[in-house]
């Protein structure tokens, strides 16, 4: 990756590289070898071990970032191998004290709490956004609701750049329309997986969201993630590309694992 343009490269799952303004984040990091761990339970096809698919990049070849960002703590996001291999002494930002802690807890030494409008090597402003995995019938289920939790998503945005949207674990919301609106970033990330709880549906969006986006900011880049690495995510790139080609849709990229998107 050509690290002195702006440019978004997907690892996998919700794993991504984006150096923005000169810096490197590593957002997400899901690391294990492919099969380490069981599917989730609750959730369809929770026979398929995750993650489906191996890594596209060496994990050492992470390490050099400027700043983490952990939108929250499930383990397709954050896992094992993230806590045991990553350096212990750079910056890692978490949505809450709550996940602060618990990374504190596996050997992290420089842990910090997003704020709203935090500025980043004082040129970089981070923008913390609502986020709601799941459906509220789902949120009514105590057991269930304490599993799905907090999610965040961030804006970046920063003087003669692009604004880059990073939607996070979310349904469609009126709250992302509200945030669509206000801040009209012409890149947005969305986790397209179609993610399904048995008897509860989708806890991530899907290919109509993807549409809906599009809607509200025909102009801007969509770039769809979070797909064909996790057992409870149904939505395929395939899938999504025959979608987005009956819609004529020529704004949406479907990245592979690995590859790079400069903006």
């Amino acid at each position: 990756m050509d690290f002195k343009k702006d440019s978004f490269q997907l690892i996998r799952n919700a794993t991504f590289v984006l150096n923005y303004g000169g810096k490197k984040f590593l957002m997400d990091p899901l690391l294990a070898k492919k099969d380490e761990y069981p599917g989730f339970e609750g959730t369809v096809n929770s026979h398929v071990r995750n993650p489906m698919v191996e890594l596209p990049v060496s994990i050492e070849s992470l390490y050099d970032y400027d700043a983490m960002i952990l939108t929250h703590l499930h383990p397709d996001h954050w896992d094992e191998v993230a806590k045991n291999v990553l350096p212990k002494e750079k910056l890692i930002y978490c949505q809450n004290e709550i996940d602060a802690i618990q990374v504190r807890e596996s050997g992290f030494k420089n842990v910090q709490t997003l704020k709203e409008g935090l500025k980043f090597n004082d040129s970089i402003t981070l923008h913390l956004t609502s986020c709601q995995h799941g459906s509220k019938e789902a949120f009514e289920n105590q057991e269930l609701a304490k599993i799905l939790g907090e999610v965040t998503g961030v804006v970046f945005e920063m003087e003669n750049k692009k604004k880059v949207y990073i939607v996070g674990d979310t349904i469609w919301t009126d709250g992302i329309e509200r945030t669509l609106l206000k801040y009209k970033p012409e890149i947005v990330v969305i986790n397209s997986g179609f993610a399904q709880f048995v008897g509860f549906g989708a806890i991530i969006m899907g290919k109509e969201d993807v549409g809906r986006i599009r809607n509200v900011l025909p102009d801007s880049l969509i770039i769809a993630t979070h797909m064909e690495a996790i057992n409870h995510c149904i939505l395929s790139r395939k899938e999504l590309d025959q979608y987005v080609k009956e819609k004529k849709y020529s704004n949406v990229k479907i990245p592979k694992d690995g590859e790079t998107i400069n903006f």
